[in-house]
């Protein structure tokens, strides 16, 4: 197969040039000017920009416990369809992804995938937080890295002691950072809007509190630590902070914080419902200023399926989160690149090498290299829709600029449009 006439992007070698790519098997042959082949499948991807294949370090694709709302096949459909070719998904299923049995059964689908699905083990039992996985069994079979994520870990010698063992063994440790016992209703900012709705909400001091303590930790251990989808500016500065101390941390930010605030409650209700939750207008740009010089390093879409039933209730009700897969590339180009915060060029590198480096993975378009690409119309409109089970949501039917052409993982084309 060659890919003809594109703009290769390709972050981790800093290369932008229009160029041609010839594909056997599952590798990059060659990249090179006007090849020509007889016979061979060619794609035209003149004036569309081709990039390594996207990678997400945060999805939810419910698979054991909650197919109904997506499954590993389907959650796989639906990130090629956005230009993903690997995901690192959540331990929160049921049962818990806290024992090889239950990994082992997952990566058994996963070998059924279109794309590559890594799984993060969890780093308590029972997603707890009072007694540590065995996290080198763990590791031994397949496991990515460790998240409790959905549960903060609350008890400090614990996490410490989880970090020194991350570190010995290499992965990440990832963290969701919200203190519960400042948190009277989830998934809305103590603010404005939730007085407006007669809902106390989640303080910004939540996440700042637990953000602050871990950074500390992480200090002290030197472990490879990833706060998820930071939504505090103080978080922010906090982080910066613990950076130029020399901690090995790194942070994501969601499309839906950097695009998003806690207005957007009043219209899309229970669709604007997540943990964090959105925040004020002055945390969005803090988000986007920490994008901009580094503080936070990866995009990552915490994509969060729910049907229809459970998004319908009332808000206090609902449970938290949103769809992304599919709206995420697209989301980053139209409040990122069009607005001038980021190039395009340093949008992907938080979408491709930012997150291929923290769960120690490949990811650049060079000859010898695996075949995961994506190729895609920056200056494209469409109104968004999904193929995900589940379409909860704020942006659906919103117009988005950026539409995924071809998604082509391990040398084989997964998405076309």
């Amino acid at each position: 197969m060659i890919v003809k006439n594109g703009r290769i992007i390709d972050p981790a070698s800093k290369i932008d040039e229009i160029a041609d790519i010839l594909i056997e098997n599952d590798i990059i042959k060659r990249i090179d000017k006007n090849i020509k082949v007889d016979g061979e499948r060619v794609i035209n991807a003149e004036g569309r920009i081709i990039a390594p294949g996207l990678i997400d370090i945060h999805v939810h694709f419910r698979e054991p416990g909650f197919e109904y709302k997506e499954d590993i096949i389907s959650g796989s459909k639906a990130a090629a369809r956005g230009g993903f070719t690997t995901v690192v998904c959540m331990a929160n299923t049921a049962p818990a992804v806290d024992n090889i049995e239950t990994l082992k059964y997952i990566n058994n689908i996963i070998k059924h995938s279109s794309i590559n699905v890594l799984q993060a083990a969890a780093v308590t039992k029972g997603l707890k937080g009072t007694e540590i996985v065995n996290m080198e069994e763990l590791k031994n079979n397949g496991a990515a890295g460790f998240s409790d994520d959905g549960f903060p870990i609350m008890d400090t010698n614990i996490l410490l002691n989880a970090m020194l063992e991350a570190k010995r063994l290499n992965l990440p440790i990832s963290l969701h950072e919200e203190d519960p016992r400042l948190i009277d209703s989830p998934g809305i900012n103590e603010g404005i809007i939730s007085k407006k709705l007669n809902i106390k909400g989640a303080p910004q001091l939540a996440e700042d509190v637990m953000v602050a303590r871990d950074c500390m930790i992480a200090l002290k251990t030197g472990a490879k630590v990833n706060f998820q989808h930071i939504s505090s500016g103080l978080s922010v500065d906090i982080i910066r902070w613990a950076k130029l101390m020399g901690a090995n941390i790194t942070a994501e930010a969601t499309p839906h914080h950097f695009s998003m605030t806690e207005d957007d409650i009043l219209e899309f209700r229970t669709n604007a419902k997540m943990n964090p939750p959105l925040r004020t207008e002055n945390d969005r740009m803090k988000i986007i200023a920490g994008l901009k010089d580094d503080t936070i390093d990866i995009i990552a879409t915490d994509h969060a399926p729910h049907s229809k039933e459970e998004k319908d209730r009332e808000l206090s009700k609902a449970p938290s989160g949103i769809v992304g897969l599919e709206t995420a590339l697209s989301v980053g180009i139209t409040y990122l690149v069009k607005n001038n915060h980021l190039t395009i060029s340093q949008l992907l590198e938080k979408m491709t090498v930012n997150p291929a480096r923290l769960y120690n993975l490949e990811s650049g378009i060079k000859e010898g290299n695996k075949c995961d690409l994506v190729i895609f119309d920056i200056d494209e409109s469409w109104n968004a829709d999904f193929i995900s089970k589940s379409r909860n949501s704020p942006f659906l039917g919103r117009k988005l600029w950026g539409k995924v052409k071809y998604t082509i993982c391990n040398g084989r084309i997964v998405y076309k449009d």
